[in-house]
């Protein structure tokens, strides 16, 4: 690789550590081609990228950025599992691991935090931007349907007292 090609490669790595969501750094000593293929695809599946680089290169990336931090982490052979949805990368990498021991997570950056491995575990447990935005449609409909039902409530009441009134009357 040249230097002009290693340039361009720490410039997307800039801008990865840049505007992603969240980045998590794991180990992928030991995964066979097989397993790499299925981590990858799952990513993909999560609007997620996988991106395998060399760790000078993503040190140099790094350098000056609020997610400097996570150089520490970038020794050996490493995996980058990044995404603008700052909880999919980190879903995408635990579920993996769970199924794929040769897997280690290490750590990662959340919008400039450094997370460690349990940082990224309870990031990995928390909704994704689609359950919270289920959840806050549900919030907001919810004073709508209970304001209805108390507008529509007397009227209601009026139509069953004047049915029991009738009943009577037609029975007496």
């Amino acid at each position: 690789m040249d230097r002009a090609q290693k340039e361009k490669v720490v410039e997307e790595l800039g801008q990865i550590f840049e505007s992603s969501g969240v980045v998590v750094v794991s180990r992928y000593e030991g995964l066979t081609v097989a397993d790499m293929t299925d981590l990858r695809a799952r990513a993909r599946a999560a609007e997620t990228q996988v991106r395998v680089a060399k760790n000078r290169l993503a040190k140099i990336a790094l350098e000056g950025t609020p997610s400097e931090s996570i150089a520490q982490y970038l020794e050996g052979m490493t995996v980058l599992t990044y995404s603008e949805d700052p909880v999919a990368a980190a879903k995408v990498v635990e579920d993996f691991a769970k199924d794929n021991k040769k897997l280690e997570i290490l750590g990662g950056t959340m919008g400039g935090a450094a997370l460690d491995r349990a940082g990224v575990e309870a990031v990995s447990k928390m909704p994704s931007r689609e359950e919270l935005i289920s959840q806050i449609v549900g919030c907001i409909g919810a004073p709508a349907s209970n304001i209805a039902g108390a507008i529509g409530a007397p009227a209601s009441n009026i139509a069953s007292i004047l049915s029991t009134i009738e009943e009577k009357g037609e029975a007496a």
